[in-house]
């Protein structure tokens, strides 16, 4: 059984979610790198978010990333036939798109997927 986080662990887990959005958007300007920092965190701290909210922030980080690893892929082995900068374009929007939404989520305190009742 989980115990739950104290206001200081949530108050810790809410700077380091805020951490990793921005380490996510700073990935253009690093070449990636601290999008890798960020998902070793993300991972690392993962445990740590169960029965808050920001696990499903988490989640939405880490699924962010990974997909966003898929279609860069497939966008570069694309660009052999110029299909691949479409690709890549559309990513960089899906990704600016998902790091905004679920840093304005964040930031009012909701949680990236709605809870079933």
């Amino acid at each position: 059984m989980v115990n739950a986080p104290t206001e200081e662990q949530e108050r810790a887990l809410r700077k380091l979610t805020h951490v990793l959005y921005a380490l996510y958007a700073l990935f253009w300007l690093t070449g990636g790198v601290t999008a890798i920092v960020a998902i070793i965190i993300n991972y690392v701290k993962r445990d740590d978010t169960i029965g808050t909210l920001y696990a499903s922030h988490f989640t939405w980080q880490i699924r962010t990333f990974w997909w966003s690893v898929v279609w860069a892929v497939l966008g570069v082995a694309l660009a052999v036939v110029f299909i691949g900068f479409a690709i890549l374009w559309v990513l960089g929007i899906w990704t600016l798109y998902r790091i905004v939404k679920g840093w304005l989520y964040l930031n009012d305190s909701k949680p990236m997927y709605a809870t079933r009742a």
